[in-house]
Parts: structure tokens; C-alpha cells; sequence
């Protein structure tokens, strides 16, 4: 049995299903529900034994006490996390919130429930914590990838609310002994994302003739990742990676912004042509930078590869049509995320109770 945390959220549920896709172990996924968890993302496991969903915060320290105590997980995975700048930047309290004492609360009940165990039981315990590139700051077109020995230098209200996380996650393993992982993350893009991130941001407003927002110049750089190329490398890393090390996720393809947005738009153009016969690019519009946006981040994960055996599967002209496909054979899951129709679906169907 694994414990997921953020396993309704984007990158969470991706792994959760591909978690029951090739192995046999249950899950327990707890997720707060957000206005990014969805339930909708796991609906091809409803009704799986093996799938345990509870709607919970990873604050409330009393429901993670108890369901670390009924189910017993040879490993937790924490996902959870508010994840989108432009939303820190509005409203940071939130990310304090959630990314550094939610991580730290967590990070007690963990710790507690890994004390009492026993044994292999104790040995073999593993708590993987999932970051991001950001926390490393912002590189020049010059500038080598980071790598795992990169300074922290985080640059707005997220990436500094993850940084911190980080390093409650590397306290408690030198503290406490806590045995624990972490793995820091280029920009994912695939299915089941929530279209306020630049992709499938693109991609629903390109199908709904709204414009598509380009920040600034467009050039600011970013290595992209596709998300399952992401499970697979978290998975490989809490089967072997080494205790209180960090391991870097990425997909070697550096891409600048308008270069993304073009090339889905050009996918788009071939897959669900326009019915005036134009080009989506023409509904590109430039808006004022974000402030402070970084310009680039690039993620040097050769030791992932050299000590792991990890490589990324996709590249991104293969990844980007599988999502571009993906969001275009799902609309209707689209229409709900948007709507907010799912957020009544979950109030008939859960309760925010660990009971």
C-alpha cells in the first residue's frame, strides 16, 4: 500500500492511474480538492479496490494520523501543493498555506507513524516529496542546466513556498532520520492538466476563438516534461533512489514560450482546422509580463540517468500531439473543468472525513 497526497491534482492523478496500470499495490489518495483536484481525473478507477480516494488536507493533522494508522503505507508520496505563479503573486497566504505548513504537518504525522513501526516495515519506509525546478531561480541563455548542486535562489511567492518545503523534507531526514526523497521537476504538460497552465490554456481558448495570451516577448524558456515521462521517473526513484538525496526531472527539451504556442497551434491547425480556414496563430496576443518572470529554467537530469537508469521516453513533438489529441478527443471533461460542475459532484460523493 502507497499514501498519495494531490492525487485528484494533475501531475498526482497521472501517476496514480499510471501507478494502477502497471503495478498491483493499492493506493490511498488523499487530495483537499481544490479548484485544480478534480475527481473527474480518476473516473477510470472508480470502483477499483485498489483505489482508496479521501478528501482531506494534508494540515489536518488528526485525519493523517488516522489514515496512516489504518493503512499502514510502506511509502508516502506528497504531490500536494498549490502550483501556479500567477496565483502566488495574487494571493500568496494560500501557498504559505499549503506548501510550507501543510508540508510540515504532514511531515509530523509521517514522522510519528514511521516511529512506531517496526522492523522492514521501518527500513523500508519512504517518504518522496515532489518538487520543482523553480526553486533554483532563473538562468541566463548561457548558463548550464541546473543540477542537484544549484543554490536555491527562488524568485516569486511559489517557488519560494516550495523551496521551503525542500527544506523542512531535508530537515527532517538529518533531524529525524526520516527516510526521505526528493525530486525537483521541469514544466509538465500532458492530459488531465488545468487549463489556466500555458498549454492546454492554449488549446481551449485556440478552440474557443478567444485569444491566446503570450507574456511579454514570448522567449522566456522552459524544459518541458511530459508528465508520464514524470511518473516513471518518481517511480523509479522511490524504488532505488538513494536516501535523502535529490534527483532532478527532466525532459531535455528547452523551448521558448511562443515557440510552444506556435507549435499548438500549428497541431491544431492539422488535427481541427479552423472553420474559416485561418490559422489559429493569428489569435496570439501579447500582454504585459508577469512580474519578476523568470527567464529561463533548464534541468540537467543526468544523474537521474547515470545513477537510476532514467530517461525520458517522449520527446516533445511526440508528447505535444499526444496531448493536443488528448484534449481534443475530451471536451467534455474540458466543459466540467471549467464549469465547476464537478465541484457539486464532489460534494454529493464525498465527505471531507477520514471515517
Amino acid at each position: 500500500m502507497i499514501l498519495v497526497t494531490g492525487g485528484a491534482g494533475f501531475i498526482g492523478a497521472n501517476f496514480v492511474l499510471d501507478w494502477l496500470a502497471t503495478q498491483q499495490e493499492p493506493v490511498v489518495n488523499v487530495d483537499k480538492l481544490t479548484y485544480a483536484g478534480n475527481v473527474e481525473n480518476l473516473a477510470s478507477v472508480q470502483g477499483d479496490a485498489r483505489h482508496v480516494f479521501v478528501q482531506a488536507d494534508i494540515g489536518d493533522s488528526a485525519v493523517m494520523d488516522v489514515l496512516l494508522a489504518r493503512h499502514q503505507p510502506r511509502a508516502v508520496i506528497n504531490f500536494a501543493a498549490e502550483s501556479h505563479v500567477d496565483r502566488s503573486i495574487h494571493g500568496p497566504e494560500d501557498f504559505i498555506q499549503t506548501n510550507v505548513v501543510g508540508t510540515f504537518r504532514l511531515l509530523e504525522a509521517v514522522r510519528g507513524y514511521w516511529s512506531g513501526l517496526q522492523g522492514n516495515a521501518k527500513s523500508d519506509f519512504r517518504f518522496l516529496h515532489v518538487s520543482t525546478d523553480e526553486v533554483y531561480g532563473t538562468l541566463s541563455p548561457s548558463d548550464p542546466a541546473f543540477t542537484e548542486e544549484n543554490n536555491y535562489e527562488p524568485n516569486s511567492p511559489y517557488s519560494a513556498s516550495k523551496a521551503a518545503s525542500d527544506h523542512l523534507v531535508r530537515a527532517w531526514h538529518h533531524t529525524y532520520g526520516l527516510p526521505v526523497l526528493t525530486t525537483n521537476c521541469s514544466n509538465n504538460y500532458g492530459p488531465l492538466h488545468f487549463p489556466e497552465k500555458l498549454i492546454p490554456l492554449v488549446i481551449v481558448n485556440a478552440l474557443a476563438g478567444k485569444p491566446l495570451p503570450v507574456y511579454g516577448d514570448g522567449m522566456q524558456v522552459r524544459d518541458w516534461l511530459y508528465v508520464r515521462d514524470h511518473c516513471s521517473a518518481i517511480r523509479r526513484v522511490l524504488e532505488a533512489g538513494k536516501l535523502g538525496d535529490t534527483y532532478n526531472v527532466g525532459g531535455w527539451n528547452e523551448q521558448a514560450n511562443i515557440d510552444i504556442v506556435k507549435t499548438v497551434c500549428a497541431l491544431l491547425d492539422e488535427l481541427r482546422p479552423r472553420a474559416d480556414g485561418k490559422g489559429y496563430a493569428e489569435q496570439i496576443t501579447y500582454v504585459a509580463d508577469r512580474p519578476g518572470h523568470d527567464r529561463r529554467y533548464a534541468i540537467d537530469a543526468r544523474k537521474l540517468e547515470r545513477e537510476l537508469g532514467w530517461k525520458p521516453a517522449e520527446t516533445f513533438d511526440t508528447g505535444i500531439r499526444k496531448t493536443v489529441q488528448w484534449y481534443l478527443d475530451h471536451p467534455q471533461w474540458v466543459a466540467n473543468v471549467q464549469s465547476g460542475a464537478y465541484r457539486d459532484w464532489v460534494q454529493k460523493q464525498y465527505t471531507a472525513t477520514a471515517e
